[in-house]
């Protein structure tokens, strides 16, 4: 059998399973996608040590009291409502689920629109991709937010989408109602194209250019903004062609959009911070920020947050002068301090990467955990909701089997808004069965491909026999070569 014939058997095959029974039977969707996990009335976790990164701190042997989806109460020896799921937590560890302040996971495609040096007008929003296997593994690790961002190829680049980790939701359903819209900046060396080969370079190819090329469409929007201004007031005036990209920085200009910037050296932070101020508006938050450390004082006083990499270093010239003790220097300072992954593997374990802000700098452990849940809340304006566990706050919490900030710790169950979206036991006991099912698939994939050499070989004789069976990477068992997800993975221009 030839290699595109076993790749259209296995195509056929797996269609057949889906495909409705009569030309007017209805599609079934429900088999394309896992179902909303339930949400009970009440649930109680009782007896475990709650990390509430909120103004009660570490708090032992308490309870914690979920109804309908909130927090409803958290205190000692509280009652359980009938009816509730109630959750032993003697020896265990509850924490706010953690939030992924810089992410590419969970888009379709690229993650990088390289074509012009500014693309506001990209929406992220458009591309989230609700059946990127990443969703559910980083729920394993209790990460439960996360902020999907544009790739740092553009001085100015797409507009983000601030999504919750609802495995098996549609991408609308993932994202977090509310959130304030976003939009990433890059600065450095990847908007300049100085670290890779391009072909077909354009401007800028400085960082007097980036500076510039951000300048202008700031210049452009606000003549853009007054001459609808002026149209407002004089109907009799034509109005501006409608531009979605002047429009998203009229938005920031005007404060409804918050600006997320990729950037390294501090003079490149200063920078920003100067155009910000002379077009008013804040930075919400410097990405990466690995120089941050240098101008600590200056972020604290312009109220812009920094989420930055724990201990990353050494990947390009521009990160020479990381320091692993960054993060601890910036908070110290009074800067809203968050640890990213910019990572689909390293998002797993936001947990252990906040217990290197202990390692390095002595970050009191509660508020190194803030590093990767309330901190990153309050950079992407959804804290009233998220981030920490408090009454009335959606019950986004995570059970793990020890302390949080061990590398010996287990995720055991991650909980949104008071739905159960990941626990390990239910996962160890489903692995098993999987298995079988696999088996059975690829057992009947080889009968197809048998089957069809066969009859390929009637009548044959002489002639070169075709292969005896589908390419190997369709029967195997370990795709994680030849079919691994990249999101955004491999794309140029995205640290």
């Amino acid at each position: 059998m030839s290699r595109t014939t076993a790749i259209t058997t296995l195509l056929a095959f797996v269609l057949s399973l889906a495909a409705p029974v009569g030309a007017e039977a209805p599609r079934d969707i429900s088999a394309w996608k896992n179902s909303m996990p339930e949400q009970p009335d009440a649930v109680l976790v009782k007896g475990a040590t709650i990390w509430t990164s909120g103004s009660d701190g570490v708090l032992e042997d308490t309870d914690l009291l979920i109804k309908k989806g909130k927090i409803a109460k958290i205190g000692k020896s509280l009652n359980a409502p009938r009816n509730a799921v109630v959750i032993d937590g003697s020896g265990k560890h509850v924490t706010a689920g953690l939030i992924d302040a810089h992410s590419h996971s969970a888009i379709v495609g690229g993650v990088n629109e390289g074509s012009n040096i500014t693309t506001a007008e990209v929406r992220i929003g458009d591309v989230v991709n609700s059946e990127s296997i990443n969703v559910y593994r980083q729920l394993a690790g209790g990460l439960t937010a996360a902020n999907l961002l544009h790739g740092s190829a553009n001085s100015i680049g797409g507009q983000n989408a601030v999504i919750k980790l609802r495995w098996g939701a549609l991408p609308e359903e993932m994202k977090i109602k509310g959130a304030p819209e976003g939009i990433k900046f890059a600065l450095g060396e990847n908007p300049k194209q100085s670290n890779f080969t391009n072909d077909n370079p354009r401007y800028p190819s400085t960082r007097a250019g980036v500076e510039r090329s951000i300048r202008e469409r700031f210049e452009a929007a606000s003549d853009y903004r007054d001459a609808w201004a002026a149209h407002e007031a004089d109907s009799s005036k034509i109005p501006p062609q409608r531009d979605l990209q002047l429009d998203a920085l009229v938005e920031i200009m005007e404060g409804t959009r918050l600006v997320h910037s990729h950037s390294y050296r501090a003079d490149e932070i200063v920078m920003l911070l100067r155009v910000a101020e002379d077009f008013g508006f804040t930075v919400a938050s410097f990405q990466h920020v690995l120089e941050g450390y240098k101008v600590a004082n200056e972020l604290a006083a312009a109220g812009s947050g920094a989420s930055t990499f724990s201990d990353w270093w050494a990947y390009k010239f521009e990160v020479i002068d990381a320091i692993p003790y960054n993060g601890a220097i910036m908070q110290d300072r009074g800067v809203v301090v968050s640890f990213n992954s910019d990572s689909s593997d390293l998002a797993r374990r936001m947990n252990t990467e906040a217990a290197k802000a202990v390692r390095y700098g002595g970050v009191p452990e509660a508020e190194a955990l803030k590093f990767v849940t309330l901190n990153p809340a309050i950079q992407l304006g959804i804290d009233d909701r998220v981030g920490s566990l408090e009454k009335g706050k959606d019950a986004d919490f995570v059970v793990w089997n020890g302390h949080p900030l061990s590398t010996y710790t287990i995720c055991e169950q991650t909980w949104i808004d008071g739905r159960k979206y990941f626990d390990r036991q239910d996962d160890l006991a489903a692995r098993e069965a999987l298995a079988a099912e696999r088996q059975e698939l690829m057992a009947k994939v080889r009968a197809e491909a048998e089957k069809d050499e066969a009859e390929e070989g009637e009548g044959k004789e002489g002639e070169e026999k075709p292969e005896g069976n589908p390419p190997a990477y369709i029967l195997s068992d370990d795709h994680s070569e030849t079919c691994r997800e990249q999101d955004g993975e491999g794309q140029g221009g995205t640290r």
